[in-house]
C-alpha cells in the first residue's frame, strides 16, 4: 500500500494480457452484423435451417438424427439462445455507435444552424444597410429638378450678364455721344470765336 494518499499506486502484473481492440473495426463489424440480422435474408436463412433442423430430427432416420424430438429439441434450442444471446449485445453496440452519428451529426447541425443565423443576419444588416445608403443616393426626380435649377440659374446668370454688357453698351454709347456733343460743342465754339 502506498505510504502517501498522493503518490499512485503501483500497477498490478496481469496474468492474461489485455486485448487492446480497435473500437473503429469493431464497431463496424458489429455494425455489419446487426445489419445483416435485421435483414429479410436473415430470416429466411434462419427459418429455413430451423425447418430443416426439425425435418431431419423429426422424420430422418433413427440412427441419423442427433437432437431429440422427445427432449424437445434441446440442441436447437440452446443454438438459437446462443444466437439471441449474441446478438442483443451486438445491436446495443451498433445503436450506442449510431447515436454517438446521431450526437455528432445534431452537433453539426447546430453549428450549421448558428452560421446560417450569423449569415442570415448579416445578410439582413446588409440590406439594411443598402436601404440607407439608397434612400441618400439621388434619384433620376431629384438629378432633373437640380439640373432645371442649375440651368435657371446659369439662364439667370447670362441674363445678368447681358444686361451688364448692353448697360456697359450704352455706357459707351453715352460717353461718346457726350464727347462727341462736347467736342461739337467745342468745336461751334471754335467756329464762332473764329468767325467772330
Amino acid at each position: 500500500m502506498a505510504d502517501r494518499l498522493d503518490t499512485p499506486k503501483e500497477a498490478r502484473r496481469q496474468l492474461v494480457p489485455r486485448l487492446e481492440l480497435d473500437q473503429d473495426a469493431v464497431g463496424k463489424a458489429t455494425e455489419g452484423i446487426a445489419r445483416f440480422l435485421g435483414t429479410p435474408r436473415f430470416l429466411i436463412y434462419l427459418t429455413v435451417f430451423c425447418a430443416l433442423w426439425l425435418g431431419w430430427n423429426a422424420w430422418g432416420p433413427e440412427h441419423l438424427r442427433f437432437d431429440s424430438a422427445e427432449f424437445g429439441f434441446t440442441a436447437l434450442t440452446l443454438m438459437l439462445s446462443l444466437q439471441a444471446s449474441y446478438a442483443a449485445p451486438l445491436i446495443l453496440l451498433a445503436q450506442n455507435r449510431q447515436d454517438d452519428r446521431d450526437r455528432v451529426m445534431a452537433e453539426q447541425d447546430r453549428q450549421r444552424g448558428e452560421r446560417n443565423l450569423a449569415d442570415t443576419e448579416y445578410l439582413a444588416r446588409e440590406m439594411a444597410a443598402l436601404r440607407l445608403a439608397l434612400s441618400e443616393v439621388a434619384t433620376r426626380d431629384f438629378v432633373r429638378s437640380e439640373l432645371r435649377n442649375l440651368l435657371e440659374e446659369l439662364e439667370e446668370q447670362r441674363e445678368a450678364e447681358r444686361a451688364e454688357q448692353e448697360r456697359a453698351e450704352q455706357e459707351r454709347a453715352d460717353q461718346e455721344r457726350s464727347q462727341r456733343v462736347t467736342s461739337v460743342d467745342g468745336s461751334a465754339d471754335r467756329a464762332a470765336s473764329d468767325h467772330a
